[in-house]
Order: C-alpha cells, then sequence, then structure tokens
C-alpha cells in the first residue's frame, strides 16, 4: 500500500485540528456536536481544508464563521504539535455529506412508503 506524503499529512492533521478544536475552544462551542471529517491538503503542503461537521445544522455557519476567525490561533497550536517543515494554513468548511445522506435517506424511506 502506497500512502502519499500528503494523505499521510491529511490525517495527521485530521486528529491534531480535532483535539485542538476541542481542547482550545471547549468552552466556545459545543463539545460533541462538532467534529473534524475530514482533512485536504494541497500538494506542497502549505494549505489545508478542514471539514467540519455540525450536529445542529442551524449553528453551522457560525461555528464555521468563528472557527475561520480563530485559524490563526488553530494555526499556532498546531505548530506546535507537527513536525512539518511549514505549518499550513487551515480553512474550515462545512460538511454537508452528512446531511445529504440524511435526505437521501428520508427521500428513500419516504418513495417505499408509497
Amino acid at each position: 500500500m502506497n500512502v502519499s506524503r500528503a494523505e499521510r499529512v491529511s490525517g495527521l492533521l485530521r486528529r491534531e485540528l480535532a483535539e485542538i478544536v476541542h481542547r482550545e475552544f471547549e468552552y466556545e462551542l459545543p463539545r460533541g456536536l462538532i467534529s473534524i471529517t475530514d482533512v485536504e491538503v494541497s500538494k506542497d503542503l502549505s494549505h489545508a481544508k478542514a471539514y467540519v461537521a455540525v450536529l445542529e445544522i442551524e449553528q453551522a455557519p457560525e461555528i464555521i464563521r468563528f472557527l475561520n476567525e480563530n485559524a490563526g490561533q488553530v494555526r499556532h497550536q498546531l505548530a506546535g504539535r507537527i513536525r512539518l517543515r511549514t505549518t499550513p494554513s487551515v480553512k474550515f468548511l462545512h460538511d454537508t455529506s452528512s446531511e445529504s445522506g440524511q435526505r437521501i435517506e428520508q427521500l428513500l424511506a419516504a418513495a417505499r412508503k408509497r
């Protein structure tokens, strides 16, 4: 199995970002209601997109905005935890895949009832 460096870094960042977000912002964000589902890194490892699933969908825009406003602090914490030549800048995005899955399940359930 040949896993690229970007994929290894992506997995590492996902774990570390989840820990940082929950530890650093435990009083600002609702614990357990958000999770880092995926991280995509650029080929040069200088940028990362972190996808965040939010259980309370109506809170998603506010949570994503808060995380992006504090991305510099997150990057600083990340720099102290990982050993990379350059710590990637992080942009947080709302992960809507679970919401799409729920919507598909609802549509399938409704179709079965007919």
